[in-house]
């Protein structure tokens, strides 16, 4: 009894001893996701730094689309952060739950996932899903480079037969039509890219990609706080409001920014001459050196003037709404707030 006992009391004092102290898979499946982060992230810093070397963005996108082996490298890892690592901490699920709240319509829901990797919509039976990617993951999703997408002339077809087009694609992709979505998703996109103007082509492709109130949804990571970023997400909405939509829905979650544009034009309405949009599309690793990327210690980070009254600024463009309770997300550890919300009739 007493050498069980004093055991017992010997191991417990040693849990106590270290309360903060995770498990040994805890810490492994922790390592994993660091070293799947890293390979995503690393791919991204080799693109952002081919792109101050070079300067010619449609030269290092081509040669990037070549890049076989690193393609495939960064489709497994991202797969692998999705079905092992985000859907277990709910990161993932919360982007993807988000968008299918918005859209509350009858009938068939015909859905362009961009950059799909592993096609996470084609489970609602809501929507017609078609996913594509440069890199597959899964065989459901479409290869497709987006942004070099040749688009047609709208189809002239009643919605049944439109549905049926799209459920008889040909894989790859290199053309579709004008007007053929009601939805279309940019979920972790628009930072791959190295430049702002790519970002741009993609957010006017699908403007033209859209039937008019469509939706466009974008998510995009940034796990500072709420405010912080509050100068590039009003540069964002000017932006992509000047290519024909109207943004009625902004949330923040603890490590991204979620938003809803519907498109209010059949024609963009953007003045290039007058205002520089393209470049208003920026994110902060736009403005670092790769030193500063590769050795930055984020825990010392110090703000600078600049971004103190940026911060100041987002204050006071914080709408007076309350937190979303739906979100799945603790007020804590997210803040989403809304700016607007109407009602959404996609197939009226």
């Amino acid at each position: 009894m007493e050498p069980g006992a004093g055991g017992r009391s010997t191991a417990r004092g040693q849990r106590a001893g270290h309360p903060n102290t995770p498990p040994p898979r805890e810490q492994e499946r922790k390592l994993e996701q660091e070293k799947l982060s890293g390979v995503v992230k690393s791919v991204h810093r080799r693109l952002r730094k081919k792109y101050r070397e070079v300067g010619d963005f449609d030269k290092i996108w081509r040669e990037h689309c070549e890049d076989e082996e690193t393609l495939c490298e960064y489709a497994v890892a991202m797969k692998n952060l999705a079905d092992n690592h985000w859907a277990k901490t709910c990161e993932g699920e919360g982007r993807i739950e988000w968008c299918c709240r918005l859209l509350q319509a009858s009938g068939k829901i015909r859905l362009l996932d961009v950059g799909s990797c592993f096609n996470p919509f084609l489970k609602f039976e809501e929507f017609l899903t078609v996913g594509i990617d440069i890199v597959p993951a899964v065989e459901s999703v479409y290869k497709c480079d987006f942004l070099n997408l040749q688009l047609q002339q709208p189809l002239q077809l009643a919605q049944d037969a439109i549905d049926a087009f799209l459920k008889q694609l040909k894989n790859p992709i290199d053309s579709l039509p004008g007007e053929l979505f009601h939805v279309v998703v940019f979920s972790l996109l628009l930072s791959y890219f190295p430049s702002p103007y790519q970002r741009w082509i993609c957010c006017k492709k699908a403007h033209e990609l859209l039937v008019l109130n469509g939706l466009l949804l974008i998510i995009t990571p940034d796990s500072s706080h709420q405010n912080r970023h509050a100068m590039m997400m009003k540069s964002w909405k000017i932006a992509i409001e000047s290519l024909g939509f109207k943004r009625f829905k902004y949330s923040k979650f603890s490590h991204m920014h979620l938003m809803a544009f519907r498109k209010i034009s059949l024609k963009t309405t953007s003045d290039l001459v007058s205002r520089n949009y393209p470049g208003m599309l920026y994110i902060p690793q736009d403005f670092n050196s790769i030193e500063d990327e590769e050795y930055s210690n984020p825990s010392c980070y110090v703000r600078s003037d600049i971004e103190d009254e940026q911060l100041a600024y987002g204050f006071t463009e914080l709408p007076d709404a309350p937190y979303d309770s739906d979100s799945g997300e603790s007020q804590a550890s997210s803040i989403p707030f809304y700016e607007l919300e109407d009602p959404i009739l996609l197939l009226s």
